[in-house]
């Protein structure tokens, strides 16, 4: 399974990665992923999802239903 948050679709950055002496070398910066069974109401079942920590965040603010609902995501098909 790829490390890509399944709601807001983060994914890994590409960067650097610098030495004392200053010499680059490529490293990917990944994303805080965290597996999380979160409860859907209007679906009456729990729905477990691959979740960035920001999107954790924001779906603790937002609700799960309105979160997913303004990203354009179907809930039904997870």
């Amino acid at each position: 399974m790829s490390r890509v948050c399944q709601l807001t679709g983060k994914k890994a950055n590409n960067a650097y990665a610098i030495s004392h002496s200053h010499r680059r070398t490529k490293r990917l910066q990944n994303v805080n992923l965290q597996e999380k069974r979160i409860w859907w109401p209007e679906g009456n079942r729990f729905v477990k999802l691959r979740l960035s920590t920001k999107a954790i965040k924001t779906l603790q603010k937002k609700g799960l239903s309105a979160y997913a609902r303004e990203l354009g995501i179907d809930l039904k098909r997870l």
